[in-house]
């Protein structure tokens, strides 16, 4: 879906002193950007940052990055903390990245605990599957800024993508903590309710996820084209 551009969003997120324009400068320094040393959480794929601004203003004690490739709705985002959190939130900062290069940005310094991917581009066509945010590929970049024990939280309204995610995590050495097909009736708390979540479940679609820890296995494969073959198994058509 095209969202339309919106001409306040660009002027309000160079002027926000906690939007960063350049992240690829704070690499291996995110720390350093925050007023305080704390855990440090990432979002990738904010959208309008409904979910976003709730965690943070509930959470004062972990510092979030939340990121969008969309400066439309990254606009969006930057109200929504606003509102919850105040001009100064102190703990959050907003960027716009391509999260498909997310070593671009980030490094394994900076010690990523915990990853909160919400609802993302399912990709259904099998030529694009590589560029689902669970997939191997993607995965083993997360590897990279994580501490063993450093979790992934996954939500999603796709049935083919969460079955997918399941073996992508085992796949690139993520371990299942709790795994749920219905989260709203698992009495799973706290749930960060986003835009998309609201409109999936008021349609009756169950929401689909959980979370998975890194563990220190040794995962060397290399996945840039590792797919799934048609019966859902995995396949690697990498060299070992």
């Amino acid at each position: 879906m095209h969202m339309r551009t919106k001409k306040w969003a660009r002027p309000e997120l160079a002027a926000c002193p906690w939007c960063v324009d350049e992240p690829e400068k704070l690499r291996g320094r995110w720390a350093e950007a925050f007023p305080k040393k704390q855990p440090f959480h990432l979002e990738l794929g904010c959208g309008k940052g409904v979910a976003t601004a709730a965690m943070a203003a509930d959470n004062p004690q972990i510092n979030y990055l939340a990121v969008d490739i969309s400066p439309d709705v990254l606009g969006d985002a930057r109200r929504a903390v606003v509102r919850a959190c105040g001009e100064q939130p102190g703990n959050i900062l907003l960027s716009r990245f391509n999260i498909e290069q997310l070593s671009w940005f980030l490094a394994p310094e900076d010690r990523v605990e915990r990853v909160y991917i919400r609802f993302c581009n399912p990709w259904p066509r099998k030529r694009h599957e590589k560029r689902r945010l669970t997939h191997p590929r993607q995965l083993a970049q997360l590897r990279a800024v994580r501490p063993v024990g450093g979790e992934i939280y996954f939500k999603t309204d796709d049935e083919p993508l969460f079955r997918d995610s399941l073996i992508y995590f085992e796949t690139a050495g993520f371990e299942p903590v709790f795994v749920t097909e219905d989260l709203h009736a698992s009495g799973f708390a706290p749930n960060y309710v986003s835009e998309h979540e609201r409109k999936f479940a008021a349609q009756g679609i169950p929401i689909k996820g959980g979370i998975w820890r890194k563990t220190d296995a040794a995962v060397e494969r290399d996945f840039t084209r590792w797919t799934l073959n048609g019966s859902g198994d995995s396949k690697s058509t990498c060299a070992d």
